[in-house]
């Protein structure tokens, strides 16, 4: 008896669309493309300033603060929030949940400390920065 075995029908380019969980997978997955684009924006900026000419590092800071690489940079950090940072602060209680005595510290209070430390480093940076 020979039969054939089932196979499945699966759109090769679409098959993500049909769950809203493979969607903000793919979506998240995406970040590696800005990941490796600031990877090559890191190295290109650190190769004109070892070129040692002020006028080349001074344009390229003025190419990065044209008004569309301040948009592109500005939803780079958007997408980075919302499909990263965010959803990682949300798993942090289940990857670290820690131990009270006999009882678990609350997911919220986990979420919450993570958030303030965020914010603390941040401002902590800007200061270093002169920027605050």
């Amino acid at each position: 008896m020979s039969r054939q075995p089932y196979i499945r029908p699966m759109s090769k380019t679409t098959w993500y669309m049909r769950n809203s969980r493979y969607k903000v997978y793919v979506m998240r997955e995406l970040t590696s493309f800005l990941v490796a684009f600031y990877t090559f924006l890191t190295i290109f900026a650190l190769s004109v300033l070892a070129m040692d000419s002020p006028e080349r590092w001074n344009e390229f800071l003025a190419s990065q603060q044209s008004m569309a690489m301040i948009i592109f940079h500005t939803l780079a950090l958007l997408y980075f929030l919302f499909y990263q940072t965010f959803p990682w602060f949300k798993l942090a209680p289940k990857a670290m949940p820690i131990q009270l005595g006999e009882k678990k510290a609350p997911d919220s209070v986990i979420i919450i400390a993570h958030y303030v430390a965020w914010v603390v480093i941040s401002l902590f940076i800007f200061w270093l920065a002169g920027v605050i």
